[in-house]
């Protein structure tokens, strides 16, 4: 009994060994695997320094300690948050500007003609998706987004010069990169550059498409006569080419108003570097830039005539930010007269058909909404958004220096991208195909009770308001409420109430 008992304790220790020295074993791996990861991962970063200390670097990225640094301390938003490609492609400008500019002054040529090289492929958007990981969400001022742009036209100036990534050699990011600038001017700059090359580009042509294609229709309805509205109620005559005539006046009108904001958007703050005073530059620099600058965009731009204001104001943004929101109100209203000049088929006004571009219901079938009102409306609703975001950040311009830059112009820029966009697709997918229901339209202008304000000059207002009520009243048409009231014959019903002899001044 007892040696079995022994023999039972033997073979429970025995497996409990066995058990430790499996899970020994186990553990060894995961630490050898731990070890061989963590030499992988020393192999997959650089160390670079700031002014802070030393920083791992991934050793296939173009930035540098700074822009780690950033991402560290300023986590916010995530990708959809990141610094817009077109303020990177602004930054890239100056520099390679910058860069010419100093070799004028006396930057070593290979230094200077390796920095335009690279600022040239910022400027192509080629190096944005890796090495630009930056959020709008950061210092006021766009420091860090300065010092990635420095960093990494640094680090690219020097593998084409043949040197070692993150040696700041024989390429320097603040001293040749950054050569007689400041964020502080560099940013303003960026953004000034970005949001005219974004007008120029995208916004105008888009909102020309689409006040062509509403003057199209203004002619093409122009002899279709139908009812008006104000208050939502019934008015007097006039046409659909009349009625779109001013939707068209108005796209015309918001081309001109983004138009008259642009030449303070070419005002540009480089050359005042810290505070305005154009401290660590060369007389003449600053004209010179933006010389270059016009040069290499194509774009009117100007050294600003006043930096102070430059740096410490963003009113010019603050300007292009209510143009737009300016064009935002006339989208919206335009855009909802047609969807509601187009409800129906059957039950609403019905005056117009929009074409059919998708399926509208996920339960009612054959239904079809008016998807392209309804998006241009809601783009509209978040540029009069983004505009007062961009007025509070244009009002907290503190002493020398406005800090919601990067806010400011993101803003701007959203803006701008989503009314060309917007645009492009309401012209294409709604207003090239609209249609007029011209039998609607003109059953419904002859029911209407306001063609009886052509009897006022002869008759007068009270006698034609009793025709307009008794016929409402009763269920009746004008023509029998003015016959049953004897104010007036038959054939002078006939000759007095024209729908087409009321569309203007006799």
């Amino acid at each position: 009994m007892a040696m079995a008992g022994v023999t039972k304790h033997l073979a429970w220790q025995g497996k409990r060994l066995a058990l430790q020295l499996e899970a020994f074993s186990r553990c060894w791996q995961v630490t050898s695997a731990r070890l061989h990861t963590s030499s992988l991962r020393m192999e997959d970063y650089r160390i670079e320094s700031d002014t802070f200390g030393e920083l791992k670097v991934p050793s296939d990225k173009l930035y540098g300690a700074q822009t780690v640094r950033s991402t560290m301390n300023f986590a916010i938003g995530g990708p959809s948050e990141r610094m817009p490609l077109a303020v990177v492609k602004g930054m890239g400008t100056l520099k390679k500007a910058a860069a010419l500019v100093n070799k004028e002054y006396g930057l070593d040529p290979k230094v200077a003609d390796a920095i335009s090289k690279a600022a040239d492929e910022v400027i192509s958007g080629q190096l944005y998706e890796q090495h630009f990981p930056l959020v709008i969400w950061q210092t006021g001022s766009g420091t860090q987004s300065n010092m990635n742009t420095n960093e990494v036209i640094s680090n690219r100036a020097i593998q084409l010069l043949g040197g070692k990534l993150g040696s700041k050699s024989p390429v320097h990011p603040n001293d040749h990169v950054n050569k007689s600038q400041s964020s502080n001017d560099t940013f303003p700059t960026a953004m000034h550059i970005a949001v005219a090359v974004e007008i120029n580009k995208s916004l105008l042509p888009a909102l020309e498409g689409l006040h062509g294609a509403m003057k199209k229709k203004s002619k093409e309805f122009e002899n279709i006569i139908k009812i008006g509205r104000t208050h939502t109620q019934d008015a007097v005559p006039l046409t659909l080419g009349q009625e779109f005539g001013g939707y068209t006046q108005q796209l015309e009108f918001s081309i001109a108003r983004i138009k008259d904001t642009l030449p303070r958007l070419y005002m540009l703050a480089i050359g005042g570097t810290a505070v305005g005073t154009g401290l660590n530059t060369r007389v003449g620099f600053a004209e010179k830039c933006a010389a270059k600058i016009s040069e290499l965009t194509g774009l009117p731009f100007v050294s600003a005539p006043n930096k102070f204001e430059a740096l410490a104001a963003h009113d010019a943004l603050v300007e292009v930010s209510g143009a737009l929101n300016t064009v935002a109100v006339s989208i919206m209203k335009i855009a909802n007269d047609i969807r509601f000049l187009a409800s129906g088929p059957r039950c609403g006004l019905g005056e117009l058909s929009l074409p059919e571009n998708e399926p509208g219901s996920s339960i009612m079938p054959g239904k079809v909404n008016p998807t392209q009102c309804e998006a241009i409306t809601m783009v509209a609703a978040q540029v009069m958004g983004n505009h007062v975001a961009v007025s509070v950040g244009g009002s907290n311009g503190h002493f020398e220096l406005n800090v919601f830059k990067p806010m400011i112009v993101a803003n701007v820029l959203r803006s701008v991208q989503l009314l060309a966009d917007s645009s492009r697709m309401f012209t294409t997918n709604c207003v090239q195909g609209i249609v007029a229901n011209e039998e609607r339209i003109a059953k419904i202008l002859h029911e209407s009770l306001m063609l009886v304000t052509a009897l006022n000059p002869h008759i007068g207002y009270d006698k034609a308001a009793k025709i307009a009520k008794t016929a409402h009243k009763e269920g009746t048409t004008l023509k029998e409420a003015a016959l049953k009231l004897g104010y007036l014959t038959e054939e002078q019903f006939r000759d007095w109430v024209k729908p087409e002899d009321m569309l203007g001044p006799k």
